[in-house]
């Protein structure tokens, strides 16, 4: 006997338009719940975190804290991309980045205390690293990415989620967000190596200030 879900996958797999097809399913709907879910958790956390050094060392080991989940198009592109079908099991099963958590932070140092303290939570687990601060990407991106899996307690069941936390410095956010706005320029600009070559100095040069001003910070304390 096929479910509500299983015919809305079946619509799904044969529409030329399964971004509006997701919009509209139910099962679809819940999972995104629960990812919004899972993504107040982490959030949560965070924010306790922040309250106890405010008190305690007088200090916030983050600016802000940006919160997004993946919009229905980016998931049908991303699961084409990776050639498996678009269903709920291979959404949960073959994306981990579905929500996300952005942590501006101030110092690098902050980057790496905060993000173990949320690490050494007895109901979080860590299931993938990539430092790109330690080890930036060839163009000078600089981030730490964590993913981890955190419990949700709906009113009849417990759901272990995936949230993808993105730990940045002010000067890291800010060149991310510029050369992000470039790549859609990318095909009409003239010299994009020039333009690459040059972010790739701007990068450097913010990663050396960020080092440089928590060196000042520490002088400070």
């Amino acid at each position: 006997m096929s479910t509500e879900a299983d015919i809305s996958m079946e619509v799904l797999l044969n529409s030329d338009n399964p971004d509006k097809v997701l919009k509209n399913m139910q099962p679809f709907l819940n999972l995104m719940m629960c990812y919004e879910c899972a993504l107040m958790e982490i959030e949560t956390k965070l924010k306790i975190l922040n309250q106890e050094f405010a008190l305690v060392h007088k200090r916030n080991p983050f600016e802000s804290i940006k919160c997004r989940l993946k919009k229905p198009v980016s998931i049908v592109e991303k699961l084409k991309k990776k050639g498996v079908d678009i269903t709920l099991d291979n959404i949960q099963n073959n994306l981990t980045d579905i929500a996300g958590v952005r942590v501006i932070c101030s110092f690098p140092e902050d980057i790496y205390v905060l993000s173990e303290l949320l690490a050494k939570q007895d109901d979080i687990k860590v299931i993938n690293t990539k430092d790109y601060i330690r080890n930036p990407k060839p163009n000078g991106y600089r981030s730490l990415h964590l993913i981890v899996e955190v419990p949700i307690f709906l009113s009849n069941e417990k759901k272990i989620m995936n949230v993808e936390v993105q730990f940045r410095t002010i000067a890291m956010d800010f060149w991310a967000s510029l050369d992000h706005k470039l790549k859609y320029k990318k095909d009409n600009l003239k010299h994009p190596e020039i333009i690459a070559q040059e972010l790739k100095k701007c990068a450097d040069m913010s990663a050396a200030m960020d080092y440089k001003m928590q060196e000042i910070r520490n002088m400070l304390e």
